[in-house]
């Protein structure tokens, strides 16, 4: 189904504002009728020529030796006063719903996947496979991967 350019100034605009795709998506079926699948969306944004604006991390300061995530990860949350911090993966792993990294409080950052079945897995660590995080650390990665998953439309 073809836009009209109304339709396409509005869609650049939602996005513009920071809407994700999944709203945008939305947008089209409840505001235009327009059904319209989630890749699709993502096609007619790239073909807009229209960059998803990320939103800033409010007010914390980062340390400049502070390990950045990779560059095909994008960071989802600061983790507070947990000191836990998600990142997903922008090209998921072979076989999961969605990926990303954790980092942990004490320094120490595993890999995570949820599988198509759903269950949720940490990857271990080659150099310290018998690393467990706390308890607290754990609780803390689970709630904020909740959170994220729910914003981006898992």
């Amino acid at each position: 189904m073809e836009l009209t350019e109304s339709q396409k100034s509005t869609v650049a605009a939602w996005v513009q504002a920071g809407r994700s795709v999944a709203e945008v998506q939305r947008g089209l079926r409840d505001e235009f009728e327009i059904p319209m699948t989630y890749m699709d969306v993502r096609f007619l944004i790239d073909d807009l020529d229209v960059a998803m604006v990320e939103p800033e991390p409010e007010g914390e300061d980062t340390p400049a030796d502070e390990a950045k995530p990779a560059a095909d990860a994008e960071l989802v949350d600061e983790g507070g006063s947990t000191g836990v911090a998600v990142d997903v993966d922008a090209i998921m792993r072979p076989g999961s719903l969605v990926s990303g990294t954790v980092h942990f409080s004490d320094g120490v950052s595993l890999a995570w996947q949820l599988g198509a079945t759903g269950q949720l897995g940490l990857i271990p660590d080659e150099s310290n496979p018998q690393y467990r995080p706390s308890e607290e650390d754990l609780n803390a990665f689970q709630d904020q991967l909740k959170d994220v998953l729910q914003k981006k439309g898992f």
